[in-house]
């Protein structure tokens, strides 16, 4: 894994040395084993293209009319030699390449162009990518099998190639102004070039509040840009962009019109990602598996344990709170695979590590579990460089409870609208709720009173922060009416309408993989293993493996009321009984109880802050019933409160700071 970084200017604007420094210095983190630039000067003859470091750069070079810069952080993984040292050229110079990420048959591909006439320096991966592109342009895309983020500049078409993996597992964004494009891994290192403007893009952050991430191709930032999971970017020498999807998950079925088997599908599901796990164990460095407990993770370590000739190493995390604690579970799943386990018990101290959280994640984030992620991570971080994890279960075999929901959901939208919308919804506003869920019945009547005949606005109900009733008492006028054309759950209706999917489970599988994933599950991965310079690899996202899962029926995955039906069946008799029948536990941390007790007067003296006010996006009214109906009234507005917390913070790091001259590249 690595940070990457680059400016390429073709109207005559030099690009400054210390500016492509401070981008470079700042993705530190993702990669502190080694750095390196290229300045590429506007030369015809590609032999005049040469590496130099940044003390040699001079303002002669600097005042050409072409210009291209690239810097890197590396985090050696594959040929850990000098060899593989980026940015990475071709034998002439013609092309040249930043790149992060793991191709996992590379060495297939690598033997495949060495039978077409290309030679090889080095045993890496970034290699085979550049003469990959020599030989098939970017149709290379599609032979990768992995996750990657990579700037390619093409010196004899005079153009810039960024490109993005399947899935979107590792990230990439971009700013355009006039004859400039400025990429990198995080906004953080965009935001390092002085000319690129801090201005709040408000429907970015009506988004935010609303699914509590903000998804591609929006950032918080008005001028910078994430490039879609599946897509490639070409920046020409007359500063045009285009932009093309290469790739989409298709769920139309692809099995034999005769039915399988179920013994048979039950074996392809194991054959398929004993393979997703073992070509995701290549590395020239120790590895390791994060182990919840869960059937994901329990399902990755028991596929590595048969494939290793050695313990594979198992990091687990506990908490003291029993409800959020699932050591036992993992524990069990050691003991049976006989791994080398480590457990680590956390006691959060959330005023010191959110800023830092904040810091990382380069905008508001508002999942949780980026916390026990993060503590994870930094822990893990202290014994492997690579880990594997069990992201992507849940989209590939039915994994979450909403998909249950949804039905009870579908059955209400059916009520005509004049009774569901007057005295039902009066109705459940005045039955009694019981004392745990306070807040149950006046959740129920928004919810009926939001239906519509949109299955996937529907299904989007259930995934939001901030609904259409709780936006309007907490939003201050003029915010309101800056985002009111906005309505958040069109997202939703408008990736249930690009779903190929037959069916609702398969329109809903479809939505979380193009949306929920890569915007918020992936996103929190990256930058919590990132951050402490740790590798994660996901046998899960294996595109051959999704697209073999996604043309299997709906009805082998969600069976009645049980989730993951498919995985659970291949997996009898492989990992533990008690793993394949616990139920669903998110990977949380106990904030509702925080903002109760240890956080009360924090979340007060944050969020109604004379400054957070002037902010001007919320009434002070807003926040305060928030706070008082979640404290004093026992409601649970805790995932709100989370997300109005983040948001403020983060603007105190990335807003407030540089106002005052603070330029936020380093740690708050």
């Amino acid at each position: 894994m690595c940070g990457i970084c680059g400016q390429v200017s073709v109207k005559g604007r030099g690009i400054a040395p210390e500016v492509i420094r401070r981008m470079s210095d700042v993705l530190r983190h993702r990669g502190p084993d080694d750095n390196g630039f290229v300045f590429i000067p506007p030369v015809e003859n590609p032999a005049d293209i040469r590496r130099i470091t940044l003390s040699t750069w001079t303002d002669h070079i600097l005042a050409q009319d072409y210009v291209v810069a690239m810097g890197h952080r590396r985090l050696s993984i594959i040929d850990l030699s000098q060899a593989a040292h980026q940015p990475m050229c071709n034998e002439d110079g013609t092309v040249w390449i930043v790149y992060n990420g793991e191709i996992y048959n590379f060495q297939d591909l690598r033997r495949r162009l060495e039978a077409m006439g290309h030679s090889f320096r080095s045993q890496s991966d970034t290699e085979v990518v550049i003469h990959a592109y020599e030989q098939w342009g970017t149709d290379c895309l599609h032979r990768f099998r992995g996750m990657f983020a990579f700037g390619l500049w093409d010196h004899r078409q005079r153009r810039l190639f960024l490109a993005r993996d399947r899935l979107g597992q590792k990230p990439l964004c971009y700013h355009q102004r006039d004859g400039v494009l400025i990429f990198a891994s995080e906004i953080k290192s965009i935001l390092q070039d002085p000319l690129v403007e801090r201005q709040v893009d408000h429907t970015a952050l009506h988004d935010y509040l609303a699914y509590q991430y903000i998804p591609a191709p929006k950032t918080i930032f008005a001028g910078i840009r994430k490039l879609p999971p599946a897509h490639y970017l070409l920046f020409d020498a007359t500063g045009q962009i285009s932009i093309t999807k290469y790739w989409t998950l298709s769920y139309r079925s692809r099995e034999p019109k005769d039915e399988i088997s179920h013994g048979a599908r039950c074996d392809k599901v194991r054959h398929i990602l004993r393979e997703a796990v073992k070509i995701r164990l290549i590395s020239d460095v120790p590895l390791g598996a994060f182990l919840s407990g869960g059937l994901d993770s329990s399902a990755t370590v028991a596929m590595m344990a048969h494939l290793l000739d050695q313990p594979v190493k198992t990091f687990s995390i506990g908490f003291h709170e029993k409800t959020y604690d699932e050591l036992a579970y993992a524990r069990q799943v050691a003991r049976q695979f006989g791994t080398e386990h480590r457990e680590f018990i956390v006691e959060p101290q959330v005023m010191e590590i959110l800023p830092k959280l904040i810091w990382y994640y380069n905008e508001p984030f508002a999942d949780s579990s980026a916390i026990p992620t993060y503590y994870v991570a930094e822990q893990t971080g202290h014994h492997v460089k690579v880990v594997l994890t069990g992201d992507g279960g849940d989209e590939n075999f039915a994994g979450y409870n909403r998909y249950v929901r949804q039905r009870v959901i579908d059955g209400l939208s059916r009520i005509p609208p004049p009774l569901r919308g007057t005295w039902m919804v009066h109705l459940l506003r005045r039955m009694p709720s019981p004392p745990s869920r306070p807040d149950f019945f006046a959740n129920l009547a928004r919810l009926m009173s939001a239906l519509s005949d949109s299955a996937g606005r529907n299904y989007g109900l259930q995934m939001l922060v901030f609904d259409k009733t709780e936006r309007t008492r907490l939003y201050a006028e003029a915010f309101k009416s800056s985002v009111d054309e906005v309505d958040p759950l069109d997202f939703f209706h408008e990736k249930f309408q690009e779903s190929d999917g037959k069916g609702p489970v398969e329109r809903m599988l479809s939505t979380d993989v193009a949306s929920y994933l890569p915007d918020c599950l992936l996103v929190k991965m990256d930058i919590a293993t990132m951050a402490n310079s740790l590798e994660a690899r996901s046998p899960f996202l294996d595109h051959e493996l999704m697209e073999c899962l996604a043309s299997m029926p709906a009805r082998v995955k969600l069976r009645a009321s049980t989730t993951k039906y498919l995985l659970k069946e291949a997996l009898k008799g492989f990992v533990p009984e008690e793993i394949l029948k616990r139920p669903k536990m998110g990977f949380g941390v106990p904030i509702d109880h925080w903002f109760r007790h240890e956080l009360r007067g924090y979340i007060y003296d944050v969020l109604l802050d004379d400054a957070a006010l002037r902010r001007g996006y919320f009434r002070k009214e807003g926040i305060e019933e928030i706070l008082d109906e979640h404290i004093r009234l026992g409601f649970n507005h805790s995932a709100r409160i989370w997300a109005l917390l983040n948001l403020e913070l983060w603007h105190r790091i990335f807003i407030d700071a540089e106002v005052k001259g603070r330029c936020q590249n380093s740690l708050p």
